[in-house]
């Protein structure tokens, strides 16, 4: 990676790569270290060396979930889990380099492939008469399709005045909040106004502590994304719209 960043000398480097088997780092410290931490560290000396900007995308889960109401980026981090500590670690060592920055922290990322909590939900609905699903932990589903967009809009903030851009850190969610529960009850919803034939009958809230983890996972996830819209000027979704719109995809990618 080295030789090519030398040979290519971008203008941005985008890492999009986290370790983001949260339970699994729990007993696998040194892997999550190595790529959450370890890694943007060494990207960020390479933006310095270049004068690159590194956009870099983190984590709720450096905050211990423990305040009331929303977190901003000046709250002091607090992580309880390895997943966090390293996430909270990358960050530092990006903010620690020197270079031009921009990281974002966000919640509850899903796409449109691979495996995601709306995807689990439906399969289980199929079969199942009942869910159980966490009712008491808060956050905001963001798609990946969001950051994406967010980034790419950013970028042409930075190319237009490459000199007085305004990086640094920012949380990036979409507005408003739910629960894991709603979250499944939305998702299952949805998918039989869409014509889905699922045995679900009853979607049961229970506790964290009713569906124990190898990792602790925060109460509160509310991140405020005040600061981003008001430097970039702009205007996030409800986090319903994107997922509504996402629908006819997830299910066909079931």
């Amino acid at each position: 990676m080295e030789a090519v960043l030398s040979k290519v000398r971008p203008d941005v480097i985008v890492n999009p790569a986290a370790y983001t088997a949260v339970d699994k780092a729990e007993s696998d410290r040194e892997t999550a270290f190595t790529v959450n931490a370890a890694a943007p560290g060494f990207l960020a000396g390479k933006a310095l060396e270049l004068n690159a900007l590194l956009v870099h995308y983190s984590t709720d889960y450096v905050f211990d979930g423990s305040k009331h109401g929303f977190y901003c980026e000046e709250d002091v981090p607090n992580p309880f889990s390895v997943y966090g500590e390293t996430k909270l670690a990358g960050e530092q060592a990006i903010m620690q380099s020197g270079c031009r920055h921009l990281i974002f922290r966000t919640t509850w990322v899903y796409g449109i492939h691979g495996n995601n909590f709306a995807k689990t939900m439906l399969r289980l609905a199929r079969d199942r008469s009942e869910l159980r699903v966490v009712a008491d932990q808060w956050g905001a589903p963001t798609p990946a399709s969001l950051l994406a967009d967010v980034t790419a809009h950013v970028f042409r903030a930075h190319a237009s005045d490459p000199g007085h851009f305004p990086g640094g850190l920012f949380h990036l969610v979409p507005q408003g909040v739910t629960t894991w529960r709603d979250y499944a009850q939305f998702v299952i919803d949805e998918a039989r106004q869409r014509g889905m034939k699922l045995q679900v009958e009853n979607i049961t809230p229970i506790t964290t502590a009713e569906f124990p983890t190898p990792a602790r996972r925060p109460a509160n996830s509310r991140l405020d994304s005040s600061k981003i819209r008001a430097t970039y000027g702009l205007s996030l979704p409800d986090w319903r719209d994107p997922l509504r719109h996402s629908m006819g995809m997830l299910l066909r990618n079931l």
